[in-house]
């Protein structure tokens, strides 16, 4: 049995529950803590509603990139995928705040030109969008397409990012 420790944040975008293990956040998801819960009853994890330094960690980092005042995270991340996915996840971390990428830009940046369909599958199984700011990645056309939280709050969050960018600029 696997311990996780959970919290519900309410954020702007909505509801955003957190997972930490005694190495780092490992999950977060776009919904409240019980249907998040409820996701994972067939799995092996106990969820523990506890308080836990990683927790704390990471809430108090999106409650300041949501304020604008913080462009990344430092929080860690023991991120658990295929070789691939962590590539492409670690290949999101580069982004700077407030840019955006293609799917098409990401998989040339890994040397795989031809990997753009695989980027965007692993962009999709991003177990911590926002922390791995997965919503910077956007069609080869600049449109918004996938988002795990959808489509308005990829754009919201976007937009949270272009205005801090251009609030500190002027």
């Amino acid at each position: 049995m696997i311990h996780l420790f959970a919290r519900e944040l309410d954020m702007e975008t909505g509801p955003i529950t957190i997972a930490a293990t005694d190495q780092g956040i490992v999950r977060a998801a776009y919904s409240d803590i019980a249907s998040w819960k409820q996701s994972l009853r067939y799995e092996k994890y106990e969820v523990l509603e506890e308080s836990h330094p990683y927790l704390t960690q990471a809430e108090q980092e999106l409650q300041e990139y949501f304020r604008g005042t913080r462009r990344s995270f430092e929080t860690p991340l023991p991120l658990k995928g295929t070789t691939f996915q962590k590539l492409v996840w670690n290949q999101l971390q580069l982004i700077p705040y407030g840019e955006l990428r293609s799917y098409k830009e990401i998989a040339a940046a890994m040397g795989v030109p031809k990997a753009v369909r695989a980027v965007g599958g692993a962009n999709n199984k991003n177990p911590v969008p926002i922390l791995v700011p997965c919503h910077r990645v956007v069609g080869a056309n600049g449109s918004l397409v996938g988002y795990a939280g959808g489509l308005d709050i990829k754009e919201r969050l976007i937009r949270l990012e272009a205005e801090h960018v251009s609030s500190v600029s002027m």
